[in-house]
């Protein structure tokens, strides 16, 4: 029977490399041909039923990763293995237990309705018709696209065709799901209902999840377990809180007062900025902001407030500046 390894391993990478060869022009009629490692040399292995954050700037490795996984790509090195099957060997047999939503890209129909999009996926995979019924039905309620099911793809917006996707990736109960910035784009509303969704099927079904993210809420509110990937080498394996701690990141809590007022004092926040009556506060990523907020609540005129995340690649600067003082407090 496939599934995970003896160790535990549903996913499971080791020492897995891409390589690019990459021509660029450096003259008339001249090029040179020079080798891109997109990926380098990562090992991990996720469990059955995990939700973990795959995260790092653009141009990482992320979507190379996932392409691999899925067997769009086929690995330059390495052992990759995903409910012990070789992606890029027997990708058609793995394509009915996976599913994958690329944010800026479609799996659904352009010009049919979305109804059209879902009844071609149900013959496409064989999905037994009662399940099938029972999946759309679930993933109709849940991602709220009654209403949306006779509009062709093309008239949706960004947030209805990514509910849209996350369903057609769903019909076919795969055993995981590949999600490449889910939430681009999308309204405040839009990214709660997802995170629900996503947060319910996990906890139901046990299906796990490999999500790629800018937006660090994503993984605080879904993921147990961050990886940070730059330049195709995984940097940090662990806790978010543990990533913060690490990069020495910081969070930031934006005031509005009713009136200008003199810098606010609640440590171990820092005010790094005033204007006027909107005053910012720094304080450790690793720390909770409640009882901040209840100090300021308390003590100052408010008005309104919210808690800004550090950014990935500022988080991933800070990781970096600290190993490099690191290994030359070593050196001497």
């Amino acid at each position: 029977m496939d599934g995970a390894s003896v160790d535990g391993g549903f996913i499971e990478l080791e020492r897995v490399e891409k390589v690019f060869d990459v021509r660029r022009r450096t003259g008339f009629l001249k090029s040179e041909r020079r080798r891109v490692r997109a990926v380098d040399s990562i090992s991990f292995t996720v469990a059955r039923g995990e939700m973990v954050g795959y995260i790092g700037p653009n141009g990482a490795g992320k979507s190379t990763t996932i392409k691999m996984l899925t067997g769009i790509l086929t690995p330059s090195g390495g052992r990759l293995r995903v409910a012990g099957i070789d992606p890029s060997r027997e990708r058609t047999r793995l394509a009915r237990r996976i599913g994958v939503v690329f944010g800026q890209r479609t799996t659904l129909w352009w010009d049919l309705p979305l109804i059209d999009s879902y009844r071609l996926m149900h013959r496409m995979y064989r999905i037994p018709d009662l399940r099938y019924r029972q999946n759309l039905d679930r993933c109709v309620e849940l991602l709220e696209l009654r209403g949306l099911l006779d509009v062709p793809v093309r008239q949706l917006s960004l947030g209805q065709r990514m509910r849209g996707d996350i369903a057609a990736a769903l019909l076919h109960d795969p055993e995981v799901l590949y999600l490449d910035e889910p939430t681009i784009g999308l309204d405040v509303i839009s990214k709660a209902k997802v995170r629900d969704f996503l947060r319910e099927l996990n906890a139901e079904r046990g299906t796990t999840v490999l999500l790629t993210t800018h937006d660090l809420q994503d993984i605080e509110q879904l993921c147990s377990r961050v990886m940070v990937i730059d330049h195709g080498r995984l940097m940090y394996d662990g806790p978010l809180a543990g990533l913060h701690e690490v990069g020495d990141s910081e969070r930031t809590l934006v005031v509005d007062l009713e009136r200008e007022l003199p810098p606010i004092e609640v440590p171990p926040a820092r005010v790094v900025r005033v204007e006027g009556s909107r005053q910012w506060l720094a304080f450790p990523a690793s720390e909770s902001a409640a009882p901040l907020v209840a100090r300021v609540a308390a003590e100052y005129p408010l008005v309104d407030l919210s808690v800004r995340e550090p950014d990935i690649e500022a988080v991933i600067a800070k990781m970096y500046a600290g190993q490099a003082g690191q290994a030359e407090r070593a050196v001497s």
